[in-house]
């Protein structure tokens, strides 16, 4: 009898695993496939494969957006899903998809981004404290004056630093190459210098390394991002109420870069986006850019008496 509702999936999920693993989908990709999967799974409380509905899919996913989540992780629960299923009928364990045919949630896809004005930028690598500050420093730095991401902070090795420029490994372990002000190679060398040596061999190629001497974790470059904001609230109280995380770092590095007017093209190639779309949420500012460009615009016009309106 199964005791438990993940053991009786073990199968279906060690298929879906080696499906995910064998078409080279990134390791982010397979950890959050796999977390949404077990989550399916559990409430489907123990039916089996076969006799789930579209309507058990809709629920979860009703149940996914009224606990908080926006509409990109719902959409990316029910792509796990349907993922799922696809493998399922490869492998002659279900004859249908119930997720095939249910639509997507709407993305806002003109929110603006929250992002930091170029002052308070600057604020955060000045209140980054702590035993390994140097350390810390740099990932703020890269994070907010190259606009990496979280995953890509972790699985930085050391020989991606190479002159003036990093490699990073972005979605789908797509290479991108990013040029780095004189100000980040030299804090780069400054923490090379004294970056603890790993005692895994499995991590000895990290760059960033933390103080039990494993390659950092996500939570830990998180909790440093987080401790930062805290402070930087703390010293500008106009911030409260807006919420603040390692992303925003990213978002701020692309508004500024648009603001100084660098090109949408080269943002996107800097960001690592794949679609121009995705980097277009940005051209908030390029609206901002044009008002106070026209607000200098002084007409030179003939004068006109103003005729009134007979009713």
């Amino acid at each position: 009898m199964v005791t438990n509702v993940q053991d009786q999936y073990e199968k279906e999920k060690q298929l879906f695993t080696i499906y995910m693993k064998d078409r080279e989908y990134s390791k982010d990709t397979q950890n959050a496939y796999l977390h949404d999967l077990k989550h399916f799974l559990n409430n489907l409380y123990g039916k089996e494969i076969t006799e789930v509905t579209n309507l058990d899919v809709m629920s979860h996913l009703t149940k996914v957006r009224e606990s908080g989540a926006g509409a990109r992780y719902r959409n990316r629960c029910q792509s796990a899903i349907r993922l799922f299923y696809k493998v399922m009928i490869k492998f002659n364990v279900a004859t249908s998809n119930p997720a095939m045919d249910i639509e997507k949630a709407k993305v806002d896809k003109n929110k603006k981004p929250t992002y930091l004005e170029k002052d308070l930028l600057d604020s955060c690598t000045q209140l980054v404290t702590g035993k390994y500050q140097i350390r810390d420093v740099t990932i703020v730095a890269l994070m907010a004056y190259a606009g990496l991401r979280v995953s890509e902070i972790v699985k930085l090795n050391v020989m991606d630093v190479s002159g003036s420029t990093i490699g990073v490994r972005g979605k789908g372990d797509k290479w991108r190459y990013i040029p780095l002000p004189s100000e980040i190679i030299e804090l780069l060398a400054v923490y090379q210098a004294e970056r603890i040596e790993p005692r895994n061999k499995k991590d000895e190629h990290a760059l960033f390394v933390s103080q039990f001497g494993r390659r950092i974790s996500k939570r830990m470059v998180q909790n440093i991002t987080e401790k930062t904001f805290e402070t930087l609230i703390k010293e500008n109280p106009q911030l409260k109420g807006i919420q603040l995380s390692s992303h925003k770092l990213r978002h701020s590095f692309a508004t500024d870069l648009l603001r100084n007017g660098v090109d949408l093209r080269a943002v996107q190639e800097l960001l690592g986006h794949e679609d121009i779309s995705t980097t277009q949420i940005y051209t908030h500012v390029l609206d901002e850019t044009k008002q106070r460009a026209m607000s200098k615009v002084r007409p030179a016009l003939p004068s006109f008496e103003k005729v009134k309106k007979v009713q």
